[in-house]
């Protein structure tokens, strides 16, 4: 499926780094999606929550429908390292053919990875009760060893995020003339 995605194909090329990170985000979030699915069908995963609310209905697909996102959101990153991040794709009406104005993808990307940051990055804490984080508890160790192992890949999102959209902006921020100049005479 990845390998019909083209990337790489960009007006300069793409670090061989990110290139790797991109193609392997989503694999990096499958296990926190897979772990996701079970509480679908109100499957508590060895979890103990005194003051969780009865299961009701629209729990199955909002669960699905999370971890649909993510993946797609992980997807989307790799626009990043590709041609249709930098040109509008045919099928965007209005806009196909033309450049993607650099900003419009950092921005996003930079907003995001803080934003995933900030949600996912603080477990560690919460796995540890520092500075009143707290998780709920787990039957046995074992759930909570394999909580931490599905859901610990996911505080990297953020961080990937935003290399990729640091590498991005890097790569599309304009030449300056002179150094265009001096390329051109070697």
């Amino acid at each position: 499926m990845l390998k019909n995605i083209p990337v790489g194909d960009t007006e300069r090329p793409v670090p061989r780094w990110a290139l790797r990170l991109a193609k392997a985000l989503p694999f990096v979030l499958l296990p926190h999606c897979l772990w996701r699915l079970p509480f679908a069908a109100d499957f508590q995963m060895g979890s103990i929550d005194p003051v969780a609310p009865a299961y009701v209905w629209w729990v199955t697909p909002y669960v699905i429908g999370l971890s649909v996102v993510t993946e797609a959101l992980a997807l989307l990153t790799m626009g990043l390292v590709s041609g249709w991040g930098e040109v509008f794709p045919s099928w965007v009406p209005g806009l196909r053919g033309r450049r993607v104005p650099p900003l419009a993808a950092v921005i996003p990307a930079v907003l995001g990875g803080l934003t995933l940051v900030a949600l996912f990055d603080p477990m560690p804490l919460a796995w540890l009760g520092v500075l009143g984080f707290e998780e709920l508890p787990y039957t046995t160790v074992w759930w909570q060893l394999l909580a931490w192992t599905c859901t610990a890949p996911a505080m990297l999102w953020g961080p990937i995020t935003l290399a990729l959209a640091l590498a991005y902006y890097r790569r599309r921020r304009p030449v300056p003339l002179e150094a265009a100049q001096h390329g051109a005479h070697m």
